[in-house]
């Protein structure tokens, strides 16, 4: 079984846990459009509940773009659900305008009693790249790089203490390859709905853009998924890594949430060209990993914007990764 609609195409998702049930938030559209790729632009966030992971409950359509003119007028894309020490469930998101062309994104924070009335936080905008340490950021470059890149939060409570720290995908200045300027945004918060902006806790010159991170720890290392395209792959991954270039999703790991980080050895953790599945989770149930991916195109070339069912992880001694597919 996969979670799919029969009205719609489901692409990147996020989970939550809230006692026996798992929560599942994807982003959507009417499949009756001409073109998949316009899923992008006429998106909502649909929302789902299940107690294993694979029988899913839908439960409707629980967050969409703000009513014009607004930040996030335009599109309300990938992010996270977390519950906060005030017992609210705490929604951040990607958001875009139709001001600009779509083209600068910002962060997003909306809460909830029940996980599915979602209510802004003032206008709802949480975190842009302004401050002190934005220089460390790109910001639109046309003609080097098609947006300005600032989406796909992860936001977990701080390891090393109070408080809470945010994970984003982004890019950073200075790089004459565009392949060369993917890179993690951090920035924390001591109470959900200030953020600071900090300086990337990864930059490290391996692609264009790691979407949807998540990190985790699993025993003595600290894991983060992301996915990426094979166009994607800088000239300097592929003197490290040089099975033919794949899109699909991969991995950093570290000792510490905060890195260093690095590309392990080997191949892609999940990758086909064409794609079969992309934008990853891992799941830990019982102490065991297994990855969930939405499902991108079929063998014959179709788009498919299903989820699906969660794949066994094993973790070797040296703690890689491996899909068991």
């Amino acid at each position: 079984m996969v979670l799919a609609l029969k009205d719609k195409w489901l692409w990147d998702f996020w989970l939550a846990q809230n006692g026996e049930d798992w929560h599942i938030y994807f982003l959507q559209a009417d499949n009756r459009l001409a073109d998949p790729e316009m899923r992008h632009r006429n998106v909502t966030q649909g929302h789902a509940v299940s107690k294993n992971l694979i029988d899913w409950v839908q439960l409707g359509t629980c967050f969409a773009p703000s009513p014009s003119p607004a930040w996030d007028d335009w599109t309300t894309w990938t992010g996270c659900v977390i519950q906060g020490h005030d017992k609210q469930w705490h929604l951040f998101y990607t958001g875009t305008a139709h001001a600009g062309g779509g083209l600068h994104q910002r962060i997003g924070h909306a809460t909830s009693q029940d996980m599915h009335s979602w209510e802004r936080v003032g206008n709802g905008l949480a975190l842009d790249l302004t401050g002190p340490l934005s220089a460390a950021y790109e910001e639109y470059s046309p003609g080097h790089w098609p947006d300005r890149a600032m989406r796909d939060p992860w936001v977990m409570k701080n390891p090393d203490g109070e408080g809470w720290i945010m994970y984003f995908t982004a890019r950073t200045r200075g790089h004459k390859e565009p392949n060369a300027g993917g890179a993690i945004g951090f920035a924390t918060s001591t109470d959900l709905y200030k953020w600071d902006l900090a300086k990337p806790v990864y930059t490290g010159g391996d692609f264009g853009q790691l979407e949807v991170p998540q990190v985790f720890k699993y025993a003595e290392k600290w894991y983060m998924i992301f996915c990426t395209a094979a166009e994607h792959w800088s000239d300097n991954y592929k003197t490290k890594n040089q099975q033919v270039p794949v899109t699909g999703t991969h991995y950093l790991v570290a000792d510490h949430h905060l890195g260093p980080w690095q590309t392990p050895p080997g191949k892609f953790l999940d990758g086909h060209f064409p794609c079969q599945r992309y934008a990853g989770k891992v799941v830990e149930r019982a102490g065991k990993l297994s990855l969930m991916a939405f499902r991108y195109y079929d063998e014959s070339g179709n788009f498919v914007g299903q989820i699906s069912d969660p794949i066994a992880i094993t973790v070797d001694e040296m703690g890689l990764l491996k899909l068991e597919k």
